[in-house]
């Protein structure tokens, strides 16, 4: 399989623009949680080395990598909360938490290299969209590789208040595990109750409760 390289940005950086962003979020299809995103503005003089798709990485690669952008890149790391994903949807509120993630940057880049085949409608500077960029950007491989570390974090630290969900491991996703806790423990502040299995989970014990 082919690594993610450097040529969308040396593209752009070629016609005169000082500063490109990669952008990516995690944490779409999880019952619960917030969805996280990163913009990273890489070095060009200093790519960090083993920057691949997160999902290609094994946690302790990753953590790795994760210093390294740390140490080398400009980073910013922003989230839609699970009210936002209730009230917004999940795909409005995922590119909320990208549009707060390039906002963040200290010095605003000049061009948006997004994850997907979508522009998030509120950004102000000038994008392009790449299908599975993760695993073709540079730069959007960094943010994935930090937007995933924040958001598996957050998740380790819910899973200590509200034990039994699995989040530690599971991070929010409808494991099995997490689906019987669903059925056994009932629901959390942090469920997303626009999401089905939430939501008829819910359903359930209204007319239970009615």
């Amino acid at each position: 399989m082919s690594l993610p390289d450097f040529s969308f940005e040396a593209a752009l950086l070629a016609q005169g623009l000082t500063s490109v962003a990669g952008v990516d979020e995690v944490g779409r299809g999880p019952l619960a949680g917030p969805v996280t995103a990163a913009a990273v503005v890489l070095d060009p003089a200093r790519l960090p080395v083993g920057l691949n798709d997160s999902k290609q990485l094994t946690p302790k690669r990753r953590e790795g990598v994760l210093q390294a952008i740390m140490d080398s890149a400009e980073v910013s790391i922003a989230h839609a909360t699970v009210e936002e994903i209730d009230t917004l949807n999940i795909l409005r509120a995922s590119h909320l938490a990208m549009e707060r993630a390039l906002a963040g940057l200290k010095h605003p880049p000049c061009h948006a290299l997004i994850d997907g085949n979508l522009i998030p409608r509120g950004l102000t500077l000038p994008a392009t969209a790449i299908v599975k960029g993760d695993a073709r950007s540079l730069s959007i491989a960094a943010a994935s590789i930090v937007a995933k570390i924040a958001r598996d974090r957050i998740m380790w630290d819910l899973a200590q208040q509200y034990p039994g969900y699995g989040w530690e491991t599971n991070a929010g996703y409808p494991s099995k595990s997490h689906r019987l806790a669903l059925q056994d423990l009932g629901l959390t502040p942090h469920h997303r109750r626009s999401f089905k299995p939430v939501h008829n989970i819910l359903y359930q014990h209204k007319n239970v409760s009615d």
